[in-house]
């Protein structure tokens, strides 16, 4: 036996070890990614693939927060509101569709960029604006609740990156929420004046905030 070869095979333990141990990370770092609840992308792997596609001119930023949330979590429990979630999180994945990408970025606020293929992405959020208010099959009719939507073409800010963006589908998404309209797509006026990207209406933000310029 070769010198080369005693050397490659005594190194077999080790290599195979480390083959192993970078498998077991790269399944942490996945896990790690993960929403445990709904099995969204976290806010860090939301932002990672949703970077990736808006090079895509075609693409479309989604903002949606669960109304009166909190009302359901007292009243129904806990369970119930994660049953919520989970719907929520299942109805936004197949609206999206396999080209796109939605994560929950916290609490009951989930984000999503989608491929507007045909221009009918306003169709589109109608329908799922419907989909999302419906009761969750298999449990008590009373769960359920409306979800606001905001949105933005990346084409119509072509300097913005991801948080830019994000920052214009929040405001619109709480123009909608506000106005009781449901979806509001984040036009080319003004935005309600912010501080350090926070929205009128959260801590940190100004309080005197001019009207938000949307198209529905």
């Amino acid at each position: 036996m070769s010198t080369l070869t005693t050397v490659l095979l005594s190194g077999a333990p080790s290599l195979a070890g480390w083959g192993v141990h970078a498998w077991w990370l790269r399944a942490r770092l996945h896990t790690a990614r993960r929403d445990p609840l709904t099995g969204l992308r976290t806010r860090d792997g939301f932002t990672r693939s949703a970077t990736v596609l808006l090079k895509d001119p075609r693409a479309v930023v989604v903002l949606a927060d669960v109304d009166k949330f909190k009302q359901v979590n007292d009243r129904f429990g806990h369970a119930a509101g994660d049953t919520l979630l989970k719907a929520t999180a299942d109805r936004l994945t197949h609206h999206v569709g396999r080209f796109g990408v939605v994560g929950r970025l916290g609490g009951d606020e989930f984000g999503a960029v989608l491929l507007d293929d045909h221009g009918t992405v306003a169709d589109l959020l109608a329908v799922l604006h419907g989909v999302l208010a419906r009761p969750v099959e298999g449990e008590d009719p009373a769960v359920h609740t409306t979800v606001s939507l905001g949105w933005v073409r990346a084409a119509d800010f072509p300097t913005d990156g991801l948080s830019g963006l994000m920052r214009r589908a929040d405001e619109a998404m709480y123009a909608a929420k506000q106005g009781r309209t449901g979806m509001r797509r984040a036009g080319l006026g003004r935005l309600f004046a912010t501080l350090a990207g926070r929205r009128a209406g959260r801590h940190g933000a100004r309080t005197t905030a001019p009207v938000v310029e949307v198209a529905a």
